[in-house]
């Protein structure tokens, strides 16, 4: 059977516009996956109140990383599969759960090449209900409605695999092999509710055991590294320590070097080049800092590339 790979990430705003951004942030924020609250409840505030609130200030942080070719998140994803496409010989093509090009244009693009097996890959080492599992949710809704379905296998999560590991590590030896080591490293992960964690999500225990492998793989020492999580929304309570908590108390504590990774996210993305790379910067400078540095995100680095291959191989 011809087998193609579909990477799949969030997605992204078509645009750095308002209207654009609106229309993103309804189709994210309406899933029941991420957004676990009754819909009469919930729907008619997202659409009245949220996403008009929301739309311009987060058009304005979109417009900040935007490039020439477009929003980070998405280029650094396709020149990632056209990469991994030359490495394993196989058809290779990008999919986002909210936004375009959808999960249906994914597998269209895949059976317009003659593939009768997918291999699903969403790009988040750690599983959690609101990625990976909506991905799977809404992957399996499409095939529903097809009356040709392809065989598939799908990647929960890679957070202990040792070529994840390995490739993140040494982008940060890189990295340090030409910058210099600091004198602590935040790992970083997008947050989520602390609810998630009672409802048996294995996102936090997953976050923790990535941290954990990295670090020693680094051979750093406890001091020398930390755990955090980033990007809260809403009054709840969230996984914690929180970075910009955290980057605050730092300079106190007679830290004023630090360099911030974001194993979590396979591509730079908003949440890293505008929250990690530019806002938290400034927390920890005005809080005393001397020297902040963010480390980027695998992309589509030959790191990355040549980890996906490992993943992938050994399963098709």
């Amino acid at each position: 059977m011809k087998t193609g790979i579909l990477l799949v990430n969030l997605g992204t705003p078509a645009a750095p516009t308002p209207a654009a951004v609106r229309r993103y942030l309804t189709e994210f924020l309406a899933d029941p996956r991420v957004v676990p609250l009754p819909r009469p409840l919930w729907l008619p505030l997202l659409h009245g109140v949220i996403a008009p609130l929301r739309a311009p200030r987060v058009a304005r942080s979109y417009r900040s990383i935007w490039t020439a070719e477009g929003s980070p998140l998405a280029v650094h994803c396709r020149k990632l599969a056209r990469s991994l496409a030359r490495a394993l010989a196989l058809p290779v093509t990008v999919a986002m759960r909210y936004g375009s090009p959808g999960l249906a244009e994914g597998i269209d693009a895949l059976q317009r090449q003659g593939v009768e097996a997918i291999f699903v890959l969403p790009l988040y080492p750690q599983y959690s209900q609101a990625t990976t599992a909506s991905v799977f949710d809404r992957f399996v809704a499409l095939l529903r409605e097809r009356s040709c379905q392809p065989s598939f296998c799908f990647r929960s999560d890679y957070h202990a695999e040792p070529a994840y590991v390995e490739a993140v590590a040494a982008r940060i030896r890189d990295f340090w092999q030409t910058h210099g080591r600091p004198q602590k490293l935040l790992l970083s992960f997008h947050g989520l509710p602390e609810k998630s964690r009672r409802q048996g999500d294995p996102y936090y225990d997953q976050c923790c055991t990535s941290a954990a492998l990295i670090a020693r793989a680094l051979e750093l020492r406890e001091q020398e590294w930390q755990l955090v999580f980033q990007s809260r929304f809403g009054p709840a309570r969230w996984l914690g320590p929180y970075c910009v908590e955290v980057l605050r108390q730092l300079p106190a504590q007679g830290i004023r070097e630090v360099d911030v990774v974001c194993p979590g996210f396979a591509v730079d993305c908003l949440e890293t080049l505008e929250e990690i790379a530019r806002t938290n910067r400034a927390v920890f400078l005005e809080a005393g800092g001397e020297r902040y540095r963010y480390i980027p995100a695998l992309n589509d680095s030959p790191y990355h590339v040549e980890m996906l291959r490992a993943l992938i191989n050994c399963r098709i």
